[in-house]
């Protein structure tokens, strides 16, 4: 169990002795987008101590949110139980709102692949991707690199240049339609405060490759609305 008691008997209570600890929640998300070896773990949280993740890890072991389970050339990797992944729709509810209130990064802020791959799955529109064609963008965030493959079925993100080799499959290497490198600046396109033609034409978006059109559809698709 977590070692903090709030002394209070409640649902909300039992959440926040679970997963309210400094960086539990964090370590949950990441391991929402997959499996991941202590190392992979470390590299995605670089600011967490070493004493502290290996501490939140056992507490999120004890109180069945995460396991550790062997992997098939990969060793020994956490994952989620299936009691931790009903966390998904709370935490991507928590980075919608979050997302709201988010000012320009601070010194040293960082994108990690595993919190860009959780943006965009917390952004993207299914109601608009089932009426569109289905496309391939390639969005590079400083040294991070996604495939998101979006199809009237659902959005597929793969990690293209994870910090270590990847966990299980990648998506086919087929081209993407469009690749465009981005700074943290595209959280305005995200929410509607700047479209796509004047992140171009301010620097905000760079179009590497393919058709520079479709990053009007990658706005529709992924979407969060207006920032304050």
């Amino acid at each position: 169990m977590a070692p903090r008691s709030y002394g209070q008997y409640c649902g909300v209570t039992t959440a926040v002795e679970l997963i309210g600890e400094r960086w539990a929640l964090l370590i949950v998300r990441d391991l929402l987008v997959g499996p991941r070896r202590y190392t992979d773990l470390k590299q995605g949280l670089p600011r967490i101590p070493t004493n502290i993740l290996s501490t939140r890890l056992k507490e999120l072991q004890e109180g069945g949110v995460v396991r550790r389970v062997p992997l098939m050339n990969c060793g020994l990797v956490y994952e989620l139980t299936d009691y931790g992944r009903e966390l998904e729709p709370i935490v991507m509810a928590l980075g919608r709102w979050g997302f709201q209130a988010m000012g320009d990064p601070g010194p040293g802020d960082v994108v990690t692949a595993d919190s860009l791959t959780m943006a965009l799955r917390t952004a993207f529109r299914p109601d608009v991707a089932v009426a569109m064609p289905a496309t391939a963008y390639e969005v590079q965030v400083g040294d991070v690199a996604l495939r998101a493959d979006v199809a009237p079925e659902g959005l597929r993100v793969a990690q293209l240049a994870p910090p270590s080799p990847p966990i299980g499959g990648r998506l086919p290497a087929d081209d993407p339609d469009v690749v465009f490198a981005a700074g943290p600046g595209i959280r305005h396109v995200i929410s509607g405060a700047l479209t796509p033609a004047a992140a171009l034409d301010d620097g905000v978006v760079r179009v590497v490759s393919g058709d520079e059109t479709l990053l009007e559809r990658f706005a529709a698709t992924f979407h969060l609305g207006s920032t304050p």
